[in-house]
């Protein structure tokens, strides 16, 4: 009679202690757009945007593959003051504020990348990153909140720059940085944008 009382006990204290966010997570799930789907057959072109506008020497490209991806590739050089590696495209006026953050499915090299949004067409300006890093030849799906995008101009932190409007996004972009030297190779297969996980039904 003890030992059924102590089960008893013990199943009831589970179901009290029970942690309710664990309940609440279950059938929790987030949502994902594509921006950017590079197995398109048409997508938008990107510029290389290197440190030769400073003087430097690194090069870049964004090239198809025959599996549905790019690869942005290139050689980071740190003479003559360089040390940079850029791409981007435009996207037009895109309004994201309903989103959480960019998520980037992509197969790196080792190196450390950033992606960078803009809120404007123009070609210099503030743009606001964020670094990600990758796994020598693994496939990951990495988020970045939106509030992990810092401003950055020429290679600074400006002062009282505004937070970015994410109802406002025109370009998109990645760069290979951090003096970085050497050749560097990323595979991406598509950039988007994820949601706070809802509850699915």
């Amino acid at each position: 009679m003890k030992t059924t009382l102590s089960l008893v006990v013990l199943v009831l204290a589970a179901a009290v202690f029970d942690p309710p966010v664990e309940k609440e997570t279950k059938n929790m799930k987030p949502k994902q757009e594509l921006l950017v789907d590079f197995g398109s057959p048409e997508i938008e072109p990107w510029q290389a945007v290197n440190d030769v506008v400073m003087g430097g020497i690194s090069r870049s490209g964004l090239t198809r593959t025959g599996d549905g991806t790019v690869v942005f590739a290139g050689d980071v050089s740190l003479e003559n003051n360089g040390g940079f590696a850029s791409v981007r495209t435009s996207i037009g006026k895109t309004d994201l504020s309903s989103y959480g953050g960019m998520v980037v499915r992509a197969r790196g090299d080792g190196k450390r990348y950033r992606l960078r949004l803009r809120t404007d067409d123009r070609f210099d300006g503030i743009a606001y990153q964020a670094n990600f890093d990758t796994v020598l030849d693994e496939w990951r799906e990495v988020r970045l909140p939106f509030e992990s995008f810092a401003p950055i101009y020429r290679g600074r932190t400006p002062r009282n720059a505004p937070p970015l409007d994410t109802g406002k996004i025109s370009q998109i972009g990645l760069m290979i940085a951090d003096k970085q030297e050497g050749r560097f190779r990323l595979e991406i297969a598509w950039i988007g944008v994820y949601s706070a996980p809802t509850r699915e039904d």
